[in-house]
Order: C-alpha cells, then structure tokens, then sequence
C-alpha cells in the first residue's frame, strides 16, 4: 500500500500548491528510500540520460517556439477581423467565425492559453458589442481557444505517444477526424442557439463600403499563409517525407518567414520567443524527471500491481476499464495540468491497457478529448481563469461557467461517439 499512500500524499501536495516537479521528486526520495533503501535509486542516472536522448520529446520545444512567435505575429488578430466580416452577417457570425480561427490556431500554434486571451482580447468585445449572449461569447472563446489540446501539432499528443509508445505521426494522423468533428458540432451548436435565440447572437450590419469579394479576398489573405504552414508541418509527417521532429523544426523556420511576412520580425521577437519556450520546455522537463522519479519509486513499491489487480477486477472487461480511467482522468484534469496526467496516471494505466488489448492509438486519442474537457471543467479549467483575467468589465465568472456548460456537454457527447463507434472516426 506504500505506493497508493504516495500517490495520494503527492496529489494532497499539489492541492496545498507546490511545485510539480519537486513535489513528484522528493516524495518519491521519501518513500523510496523509506521502502527500499537508496539502491532504488542506483539506475536514475541513466533514466535521466535516456529522457534527455529522446529525439521524440525534441519536437516539443520547436513546436512551443512555433507557436510562441506566430502569437506575436498578430496572426490571430488578423484572422479574426477577416473572418468576422466574412461571417458577421450570419446570425452567431462572430462565435462561428471565432471557432474557426481557433482551429487555425490549435494547428498552426498549439497554445491553449495564447489562444484563448488573444481571443478574448480581440472577439469578445466585438461580441458583446453586438450584444452577444455573455455566456454564448464567453464559452465559444474558452471551448474554441482548447482545440489545441486535440488538434495536432498537438503538445499533449506528442507526450502520450512518447509515454504509449505510439508512433506520434499516427497519433497526429488519428486525431484529425476527432478534432475536426468537434469544430464542426461547435459551429452546429452556435447555428441553433443563435436561430432559438435571435437576440443573443445578433449579425453585423453591412456598411457597404466593403464589397463581398473583397472581404473574400482579404480573408483568404490572412487564412493561407497560416494555413500553408500547417500543411507543410502536418503535411510532411503524414506523407512519411519528415518525422515530427524534422517537421516541428521546419514549422519554427515557417513561423520566422510568416513573421517576416507579417512584418513582424524583430531580434528581440526571437529573443522573447526563444527565451519563453526556454521557461515552458525546462518546465516539463522538470517535471519529466520528477515523475520519473515518482514511476520508479511507485513501481518497485508495488503500486502498480495494486491498480492493475483493481482495473483488471473490474467489470464489464475494458469497458468497465475505459469508463473507469476516463472518469478518472476527467476528475484530476480538474486539479492538476495534462503534463502531470501524461508523465504519472498515464503510465500506470497504459500496461493494463495493453493487458486488455485495447488499441493504443484510440486510447491517446480518447485520453486527449478527455484532457481537452477538463481546462474547461469549472471550477479549475485552466481556460476559464485565461479568460477571466482579459475579459471585460462586466463579465463575471459566472457568466464564463454557465457559457462553457454546453460546449463541455458537445466535448462529452464527441468522446462518448468516439469511445463507442472508434470505427467513424477511423480507429
């Protein structure tokens, strides 16, 4: 039971607010020297060395240093003015055009929370200057700005392949059809509220000083670079001509042209941007190597066997095992941040994932849908505080909650249709 105690007394720490990875690393000392002696600890050295040679975990800093500085670019700035006057006069134009632009950028910068205030700076005045619902405006900016979470270049998808052992290129490849279905349910959702609810999502009047073509083409002006870096980036892994490392390497070179294209370019852009994605990969490294420490020390106290024993007891076979863990993984996605769920729950589960036979593909696939629910999940999503700190004056965190509900019942709705029919999305 030492290793259950540690587990709990390691989650207990993170609630009390300390570091991760200090918090994983010494309570993993304190336990596994208590259980087993300093010897337990004779083979971290080279577990270490091994972490710091996966060429795989590469592709995380370059795909931070990508997004990083396409954020600083006004790339989400532009994209969502040309498409809000594309789709302004549609009712629920401005939320259905801030879906799509949150898709863009979940593919071409990864970055939840970048995402999510840059849309909150830029589309929810505009939403509620055309008095917008608050909660319809607030939750399509929180539900949009997570895309990054499932829509690949995905962080969280390059973390479980490394810790499943899948292949990250098949995992960017399978979450494609899930991401684009959950966009799509989005702007479904938006379209009916808006026609049930004339008044809560009104269109933009035309001025007329802008003919349609125009607006067309200035949309297109600002949609096809962005989305000619994405193709290059997925397209070459896809297509087997780079792995995700070489293509993380050639998105950061596409991101410093699509600056320059910008005018945007500037050393000290690349200075912030290099020093930024510094902070964010020491980060989880660090937290790599604590949990690392953790697996170790839960392993050789025998925790592992205890929920193995437990998970395999339970019924209904890997049904009972698939509802169990995503439940799991959704209540603690409320606590604590998808790196901790990647590099500590994740591999306890994955031997007994195996075990049952299930595919590892579909089961990263359904683990990162689930990761995506829970930043939205009150009271802790992650989204809802990125939110809350740029909204305006007027927008309470009650406005925020009561406009996410909806698009964490579509999130729930997707990943059951994905955990019951894997076969429409390609699994």
């Amino acid at each position: 039971m030492v290793g259950i105690v540690m587990f709990f007394v390691a989650l207990f720490a993170l609630l009390l607010g300390f570091p991760v990875a200090f918090t994983f690393g010494g309570i993993a000392l304190i336990f596994g020297v208590w259980a087993e002696g300093f010897d337990m600890f004779a083979f971290m050295p080279y577990r270490i060395q091994s972490i710091m040679e996966n060429t795989v975990l590469m592709a995380v800093p370059l795909f931070v240093f990508m997004g990083l500085v396409l954020q600083k670019t006004r790339l989400a700035e532009q994209l969502l003015e040309s498409m809000g006057k594309l789709f302004g006069g549609v009712r629920g134009g401005i939320a259905i055009s801030t879906v799509l632009v949150g898709a863009l950028l979940a593919a071409s910068t990864g970055v939840v929370g970048a995402s999510v205030v840059a849309m909150g700076l830029i589309s929810l005045p505009v939403m509620l200057k055309y008095n917008y619902d608050k909660g319809l405006a607030c939750g399509t900016i929180c539900a949009s700005g997570t895309l990054g979470q499932i829509i690949p270049p995905s962080i969280v998808l390059i973390l479980l392949g490394d810790v499943l052992g899948v292949p990250v290129g098949d995992l960017f490849q399978a979450a494609v059809w899930p991401g684009l279905v959950l966009v799509g349910a989005y702007v479904v959702y938006i379209l009916i509220y808006a026609k049930m609810n004339p008044e809560a999502a009104q269109p933009i009047p035309s001025d007329g000083s802008v003919s349609r073509k125009e607006e067309v083409i200035t949309a297109l002006k600002a949609v096809i670079p962005p989305l000619a870096l994405i193709v290059v980036v997925l397209g070459s892994i896809f297509a087997g001509v780079a792995t995700p490392t070489e293509s993380a390497a050639l998105g950061g070179a596409g991101a410093i042209v699509l600056a320059l294209l910008y005018k945007q370019f500037s050393w000290k852009m690349v200075y912030d941007a290099s020093k930024e994605t510094v902070k964010v990969t020491a980060m989880v490294f660090a937290i790599l190597l604590g949990a690392t420490a953790f697996s170790m020390a839960f392993t050789y106290t025998g925790g592992d066997y205890l929920v193995e024993e437990w998970m395999l007891q339970l019924p209904g076979d890997k049904w009972g095992f698939l509802i169990v863990t995503m439940l799991v993984i959704l209540v603690l996605g409320f606590f604590i941040d998808f790196v901790e769920i990647c590099f500590i729950i994740v591999p306890i589960l994955a031997p007994i994932a195996e075990i049952m036979g299930i595919n590892m593909t579909w089961f990263a696939i359904l683990i990162a849908m689930n990761l995506q629910t829970s930043f939205l999940t009150p009271p802790f999503g992650f989204s809802l505080f990125y939110l809350k700190g740029v909204a305006p004056q007027g927008v309470t965190t009650r406005d925020i909650y009561r406009g996410v509900m909806p698009f964490i019942a579509i999130q729930i709705l997707i990943l059951s249709s994905l955990l019951i029919f894997p076969g429409f999305y390609g699994m």
